[in-house]
C-alpha cells in the first residue's frame, strides 16, 4: 500500500507539473500566435474553425484558399505542439522538484519585469527628447528634413527607434538582475518636479512633460504588482488566512492561483487580444498616439502595460500552483513515512 501511494504521488507530481506549465507555455502561444494574426495577417485558429463549421462558429464568407489555409493549419498545430512538448517535459523532469521549476517560472516573470523596467526607462528618455525637439522644431536641423519629417511619424518612430530599444532592454534586462522599481519611482517625482518648475517659473509646459509621468506611473503600478506577488508583498486580508495551519494555507494559496488568479489573467488577456480591435490589439497595431499631437508616441506601450501586467501575473500565479503542490506533497511523504514507521513497529511487536 506504501509503494501504491509513492506511486500515486508520483503520477499527481507529473500531473502537477504538466498544469503548471501548459498554463504558461499555451499562453506564449496564445501571444505569438495573436501576433501572426493581427501583425503578419494570418487568418488564426478561429478562421479554421470557421472554414469547416466546427464547433458551431458557423461558416466563413470567402472559404480559406490554399496559403491561408496552410497557414491556419500551422497554427492549430502550434497549440499542439507545445501541448505535447509540455507532456513530455512533465514526464521526462520525474526527478525534478516542483520547487524548481516554480522558481524558473519566478525567474522567467522576474525576467520579463525588468526588460519591462528598462523598456519604459530608455523609451521615455529618448521619445520625450524627441518630442521636445518636434515641439520646438529643432527636429529638422539636427536629424535633416526627411528624417525629421518621419521622427514625427507613429508608425515610423516605433518601427525604428522603440522597437530597437525594446531589443537593447532585453538585452540589458539578461545581464542586469536588480530590479529598479526604487528608480523608476524617484524618476516619477522628478519628472513630476521638472513640470512644476518648468511651469511656474520658466512658463513653458508641453504635453510629452505630462505624458513622460504618466507613462512611468503606469509601469510602476502594473510590473511592480507581480514583482510585489514574488516577494510576498502584496495586502492579505488575514481574517482567516493567519489562523490557518501550514497544510491549509497550502490548499488556500493552490486554489486561490488556479481558479481565481489564472482565469482573471486569461480574461485579461482574452478580451484584449481577441480581436483586433479590441483594448489592447487595437492600440498596438496602430502606433497609437496622445490625441494632442504633440505628446510622446508611447500611447500605444501603455497598452501593452495591460498584457505585460496579465502575463507576468499569470506566470506568478503558476509558480504559486507549483510550490504550493510541492508542500502539499511533502506533507502527503511525511505521512506516509510516519505510516510507514508505525506499521513496522506495530509488526516488529
Amino acid at each position: 500500500c506504501i509503494e501504491c501511494g509513492i506511486l500515486m504521488i508520483f503520477d499527481i507530481k507529473v500531473f502537477i507539473r504538466f498544469v503548471g506549465i501548459v498554463i504558461v507555455t499555451l499562453t506564449f502561444t496564445f501571444l505569438f500566435n495573436n501576433f501572426l494574426n493581427f501583425w503578419s495577417g494570418w487568418p488564426g485558429v478561429d478562421n479554421l474553425f470557421k472554414n469547416y463549421g466546427w464547433f458551431g462558429l458557423g461558416y466563413l464568407q470567402e472559404q480559406l484558399q490554399s496559403d491561408k489555409l496552410v497557414k491556419s493549419w500551422i497554427q492549430f498545430f502550434s497549440y499542439i505542439i507545445i501541448f505535447s512538448l509540455t507532456f513530455i517535459y512533465a514526464y521526462k523532469a520525474k526527478n525534478r522538484t516542483l520547487l524548481k521549476d516554480s522558481e524558473l517560472l519566478s525567474s522567467l516573470s522576474a525576467y520579463i519585469i525588468r526588460a519591462s523596467f528598462w523598456i519604459v526607462l530608455i523609451i521615455g528618455i529618448t521619445d520625450m527628447i524627441l518630442s521636445f525637439l518636434r515641439v520646438e522644431g529643432f527636429s529638422k536641423h539636427i536629424f535633416g528634413d526627411s528624417l525629421g519629417i518621419a521622427l514625427g511619424i507613429p508608425n515610423f518612430r516605433g518601427t525604428y527607434v522603440h522597437f530597437p530599444l525594446m531589443l537593447l532592454s532585453l538585452i540589458i534586462a539578461y545581464f542586469t538582475r536588480t530590479l529598479g522599481f526604487l528608480w523608476l519611482a524617484l524618476l516619477v517625482v522628478i519628472a513630476e518636479f521638472q513640470i512644476v518648475l518648468a511651469r511656474f517659473i520658466f512658463s513653458y509646459e508641453q504635453t510629452f512633460m505630462g505624458d513622460l509621468v504618466r507613462f512611468w506611473y503606469g509601469a510602476l503600478f502594473l510590473f511592480a504588482s507581480s514583482y510585489a506577488l514574488i516577494h510576498e508583498g502584496h495586502v492579505r486580508v488575514d481574517v482567516l488566512y493567519t489562523r490557518f495551519s501550514k497544510h491549509a494555507k497550502a490548499w488556500s494559496n493552490l486554489l486561490g492561483s488556479l481558479l481565481l488568479g489564472v482565469p482573471i489573467c486569461w480574461t485579461i488577456l482574452f478580451r484584449g487580444m481577441w480581436g483586433k480591435q479590441n483594448i489592447i490589439n487595437a492600440p498596438l497595431t496602430n502606433f497609437e498616439t496622445s490625441q494632442s499631437g504633440y505628446g510622446m508616441f508611447i500611447k500605444y506601450i501603455m497598452a501593452g502595460f495591460l498584457a505585460i501586467y496579465a502575463l507576468t501575473m499569470l506566470i506568478q500565479f503558476a509558480s504559486y500552483f507549483l510550490s504550493n503542490s510541492s508542500t502539499l506533497l511533502e506533507d502527503s511523504k511525511d505521512n506516509n513515512k510516519n505510516l510507514s514507521k508505525i506499521t513496522n513497529s506495530t509488526i516488529g511487536s
